[in-house]
């Protein structure tokens, strides 16, 4: 199964759904695709919905840890909501839940960032 990438900016605010699997053959294409979005629209902060993402590897992690750190530079935040199990636990092995904030829904996320 391939990944299924969906992104919505809401204000300064760039929500990313993501479906499917993670893996090293899509790291590159979430990659550009979010880098792209931060650009052309001054993001200030990622929401990252992963109820659908069923696998992610080690590729995923570093997507995302990159894109943490390009929207601190910012100064914005930036949220996981809605995640899988298999995937929570990746992300509580590997200590990210250390620096990016747990939210329970992708709404509540949004609420917490000033966006509703």
């Amino acid at each position: 199964m391939s990944l299924l990438i969906d992104l919505e900016v809401k204000q300064k605010v760039l929500c990313i759904r993501l479906s499917g699997e993670l893996d090293h053959h899509s790291a590159e294409s979430l990659r550009e695709n979010v880098n792209q979005a931060i650009e052309n629209y001054q993001i200030q902060h990622l929401v990252l919905n992963l109820e659908q993402l069923t696998f992610m590897d080690s590729s995923g992690l570093g997507v995302i840890l990159g894109r943490y750190k390009q929207i601190k530079q910012k100064n914005g935040e930036m949220v996981v909501c809605a995640i899988s199990p298999a995937v929570k636990r990746l992300f509580e092995m590997s200590g990210l839940f250390k620096i990016i904030r747990l939210d329970e829904s992708e709404k509540f996320a949004l609420e917490r960032l000033g966006v509703a």
